[in-house]
């Protein structure tokens, strides 16, 4: 069976062994690491062997393993063109109020991220890009062909470089597949990948709750990329369309009454699991299935222990025999 972990973004208020003593309690068998808080430190892991095998130690302590580090911050910053201060704080203060100097700082931290994942004896390395023409997503004012073939090719010069770190690493980059990222559904996923002369070391981070409240079918997904699936996330969404708002959200808060979808802890919302493992075993993933958790109406601490047992009901193995063979 595969390895049931749980993303620690959403717990990055808490120091990391806080978490682990929590998540061996809820039934884990180890953390996808966030590169913030106390949880993972990319620069440290690049340069000290010494502090990754800490990491390892400590999870260990608690009888959990690491499969990937997840630097989503630092990878929304390289492509964006954080043009405004809502991602000021995902840099260091220093580069507050200064789009250059967050991206500069976001490259050398993805680049690092391969190094620290090499030394962690890991092969995934999790996250976002940014994207330059997500805000242009409706084409009004219009928007060229031109335009947006320049921010693939603006995706591919500034990640190309980062990529060549990876490979020289022998890790691999998983872009989790959402909006306001280059990628967002399958047909910009084809085309990143076309950017990057389909390279190995880029592929994705399957988070099928993304793709099920833009109403694009997760298993579609899988099919398209059956080689690329590097890492899979389990979140679950659920649209809650009344015919007052849509999947635009209406700038309402999550849970805020008349927004069009929400995510929700795995198994309460939309999302079809059982196919989705089904077309896991057809493509062979056996890396771990990582619970994202968000779900604005529910304790989280319940929420986790209760994700936990829905990963290890909902995985199975594929068959390897035909059930009527013994006829």
């Amino acid at each position: 069976m595969r390895k049931a972990t749980i993303f620690t973004g959403q717990w990055a208020d808490l120091p990391l062994e806080t978490v682990a003593q929590k998540m061996q309690q809820f039934g884990y068998d180890g953390l996808e690491l966030a590169c913030w808080g106390d949880h993972f430190d990319v620069f440290k892991g690049a340069a000290d062997p010494a502090y990754c095998q800490a990491k390892k130690e400590l999870l260990a302590k608690y009888g959990l393993g690491v499969w990937a580090i997840s630097n989503h911050l630092a990878g929304q910053l390289i492509c964006d063109p954080n043009f405004d201060s809502r991602s000021d704080g995902f840099a260091p203060a220093e580069c507050a109020g200064n789009p250059e100097a967050k991206r500069e700082w976001a490259i050398e931290s993805m680049k690092n991220a391969a190094r620290a994942a090499k030394n962690m004896g890991i092969d995934v390395v999790n996250g976002f890009t940014g994207s330059p023409i997500w805000h242009m997503l409706y084409s009004f004012p219009p928007v060229s062909k031109e335009t947006i073939a320049d921010g693939f090719k603006y995706f591919a010069d500034l990640f190309n470089p980062i990529l060549d770190v990876f490979a020289e690493c022998g890790v691999k980059f998983a872009l989790e597949v959402h909006p306001t990222e280059i990628a967002f559904d399958i047909v910009t996923a084809k085309r990143a990948l076309a950017a990057l002369d389909n390279r190995p070391e880029f592929g994705f981070n399957f988070d099928p709750s993304h793709l099920h409240w833009q109403m694009v079918d997760p298993v579609k997904f899988i099919q398209a990329f059956p080689d690329r699936i590097y890492h899979v996330h389990i979140k679950d969404a659920a649209l809650t369309l009344d015919g007052t708002s849509g999947i635009l959200s209406s700038h309402l808060d999550f849970d805020q009454v008349g927004r069009g979808w929400n995510f929700r802890s795995p198994g309460h919302g939309g999302v079809d699991f059982e196919s989705i493992i089904r077309e896991l075993n057809i493509i062979g993933y056996q890396g771990p299935l990582s619970v994202e958790w968000e779900d604005c109406g529910m304790n989280r601490e319940y929420g986790a222990a209760d994700a936990a047992k829905f990963v290890r009901k909902i995985d199975f193995p594929k068959s390897d025999i035909q059930f009527d063979a013994a006829f």
